[in-house]
């Protein structure tokens, strides 16, 4: 797969990845770097980055650093293990790495980092690479709608 970076394509439509406005500006070679500048609605009681935000950071970069890999696509989230060692705030770069990857499985992790390069959480996390499944009302993977609406 190739990309025009940086860039908010990330080779698939991900809505909950446009929604936070992520920007892919590394996909190569078993690495990925995203970019993500906090708004107001993003933010915990605290005023910092919420954590689920955070955590979505690292696993689309752990995703997108599996992806990198010659020849690899789909990725889906087997497990993830995360570590926060600081408020995450203002602009925030997460830094991906596919350490090791098998036929069916990549083994990743990511940083994120504030504004002054200091790391604020880090994540592990295992992917199985899958083939794209067609999505859609004619799919198993589909919504109906139809459905959910005579449920409602």
């Amino acid at each position: 797969m190739t990309l025009s970076l940086p860039s908010t394509d990330f080779g698939v439509d991900i809505p909950f990845v446009k929604h936070l406005g992520f920007v892919l500006t590394v996909f190569a070679d078993g690495q990925s770097e995203v970019d993500f500048t906090p708004q107001p609605e993003h933010l915990n009681s605290y005023q910092v980055t919420h954590g689920g935000v955070v955590m979505t950071l690292l696993d689309v970069t752990m995703a997108m650093a599996a992806r990198a890999a010659p020849g690899r696509t789909g990725v889906v989230t087997v497990e993830m293990k995360t570590s926060f060692m600081r408020p995450s705030q203002g602009p925030l770069t997460a830094r991906g790495t596919l350490k090791h990857h098998t036929a069916t499985l990549a083994f990743t992790e990511a940083t994120v980092y504030d504004a002054h390069n200091q790391a604020c959480a880090h994540a592990t996390g295992t992917f199985k690479y899958i083939r794209r499944l067609p999505v859609g009302s004619k799919s198993v993977h589909g919504f109906n709608s139809a459905l959910a609406q005579s449920d409602a």
